[in-house]
């Protein structure tokens, strides 16, 4: 078979890496979009994670009807009846769960002998095949595991009905020459290797998850369980857009397949980088802005005489295409419409209103409006969470011959206040204002700030990261006045952390 299945992994492993908290409408958002995007598999979270888990999970079973909604479950069965209740209004809802099978984690983390890892697997997958025959078997930390009990696992696991084993290298550590060894010794060891699809998951420690994929693809894996950006925990996973580009380029070496519509990856890279406020490297393979661009005078000159000198992809082919519709002040709601519907975005006729009216206020501070601007304003003013917090009015003063300060109106569960406040600069000012305010002062861990698009009228994307009594919360926005989006993307942040703390207080009663 040269179909390789892709397994999307963003709302799952990517949403646990620092600064990827996304909202249960953000969550929904990316699922539809990786829909889309022609993925085989979203694994859209741990549902016995949290209650906030659970439901993002159950609604994204309930949204997406066109491709495999996976739960990640531990091997226990209380984590198995959650994940089901969860995934089960999927119509091909998967199982997904995990067990640990290298020595150092059966030995310091599980405290568990070999034959009780066997047993506990088996007796997983038996558990979850009683709810849905599309189960999935990860072996933890599988490329540091001894090869011969790999192949015990898999023949229990597949023998108790699991249709997909998932080999995954969960600290970054093997080679590819090493880890393409590895399936091929269990496809050929393991009894019944022919009953199950064989799966890879990547994690980029040393900068080899890409690699390391496409090894084990090459080697006769056919399921890849990526992230877009290559998003998760510490370095990150295989990032999507390398793994699917690679194969479509090099068919020739890989003579192999996906579902995955090409001409969607920048637009869901680009979305999954708005929802959560981290820009794209430019020079990042694939999606950077950097990708495409020619400074050198030979690689200018090769490319105005042929594009596939210094070009082996086009930007089309991954969906940096030119805009040919301009939006201003003077463009209409069909015109908005169409440019959202393009971007994947299908608004009812009440949150259409609410983005051209956002849309208008823009057009007047700037010349052009972008597709950035636009999906910057859809996720601003649709996909936000419910404002405990809310800004009305800030005004802020600063310069080298006065001091910094801020006045602001703002309200507080639907009561209004207004309070002023000082700081070292402008920023500084706004934060101990709106912390004044509402009485939390947090700590702020990161504040970055990026231009959405070019331009001196670029409306700047601010995010920041706080951290109060032991929780982070990351805020993102994005406004024409930099210090506007600041003050926003804090609020933003200050909202995330009441939602948790209300969300905390609902899972003690």
């Amino acid at each position: 078979m040269d179909r390789v299945f892709i397994f999307d992994t963003t709302l799952r492993d990517g949403e646990q890496s620092p600064g990827a908290t996304m909202n249960r409408n953000e969550k929904i958002r990316l699922a539809r979009q990786l829909e889309i995007l022609g993925v085989d598999i979203i694994e859209a979270g741990f549902p016995a994670a949290s209650q906030g888990d659970f439901e993002a999970v159950r609604d994204i079973a309930k949204a997406v009807q066109n491709c495999q909604i996976a739960g990640l479950c531990r091997a226990l069965p209380a984590d198995i009846d959650r994940g089901w209740e969860a995934i089960r209004y999927n119509p091909q809802a998967r199982i997904h769960t995990f067990l640990a099978t290298s020595d150092i984690h059966m030995k310091y983390k599980l405290r568990k002998e070999r034959h009780q890892v066997l047993e506990m697997a088996e007796a997983a997958v038996r558990y979850a095949v009683s709810k849905t025959s599309n189960v999935e078997f990860s072996a933890e930390d599988a490329s540091r595991s001894d090869w011969d009990f790999l192949v015990q696992v898999f023949e229990r696991v597949i023998a108790a009905g699991a249709t997909t084993v998932n080999v995954p290298d969960t600290v970054g550590y093997t080679q590819p020459q090493e880890f393409a060894e590895l399936i091929t010794y269990l496809l050929t060891n393991v009894s019944n290797s022919h009953k199950a699809v064989f799966s890879v998951h990547c994690h980029n420690d040393l900068g080899l998850a890409a690699a390391n994929t496409l090894a084990a693809l090459k080697a006769g894996a056919r399921q890849a369980e990526i992230t877009l950006n290559g998003i998760g925990e510490r370095a990150g996973n295989a990032a999507m857009e390398e793994v699917v580009m690679a194969m479509d380029v090099r068919q020739d070496f890989y003579q192999l397949s996906t579902n995955i519509h090409k001409e969607q990856i920048y637009p869901s890279a680009r979305l999954l980088s708005l929802i959560i406020g981290q820009p794209i490297p430019p020079y990042k393979s694939i999606i950077g802005v950097n990708a495409f661009a020619h400074e050198s005078g030979i690689h200018q000159d090769g490319v105005l005489k042929n594009r596939q000198t210094y070009e082996i992809m086009t930007p089309e082919s991954v969906g940096r295409q030119e805009e040919d519709m301009v939006l201003g002040k003077h463009s209409g709601r069909a015109a908005m419409t169409k440019r959202l519907q393009d971007l994947g975005y299908h608004l009812d006729e009440q949150q259409t209103d609410i983005v051209f009216t956002a849309m208008k206020k823009l057009a007047d501070r700037k010349k052009e409006i972008f597709v950035e601007d636009l999906e910057a304003m859809v996720l601003d003013e649709i996909f936000r969470i419910p404002d405990k917090y809310r800004l009305e009015y800030l005004s802020a003063i600063s310069g080298n011959m006065s001091i910094p300060n801020a006045v602001i109106k703002m309200y507080v569960d639907g009561e209004e206040r207004t309070i002023s406040d000082f700081g070292t600069g402008p920023i500084d000012a706004v934060f101990n204002t709106i912390a004044k305010v509402v009485g939390r002062h947090p700590k702020l861990i990161r504040y970055a700030v990026n231009a959405i698009t070019g331009g001196t009228d670029a409306q700047g994307e601010v995010t920041v990261k706080l951290e109060e009594n032991g929780k982070t919360s990351v805020g993102r926005a994005s406004d024409a006045d930099i210090i506007v989006a600041s003050a926003k993307a804090y609020l933003n942040a200050l909202n995330r952390l009441a939602k948790r703390d209300e969300e905390s207080i609902c899972a003690r009663l």
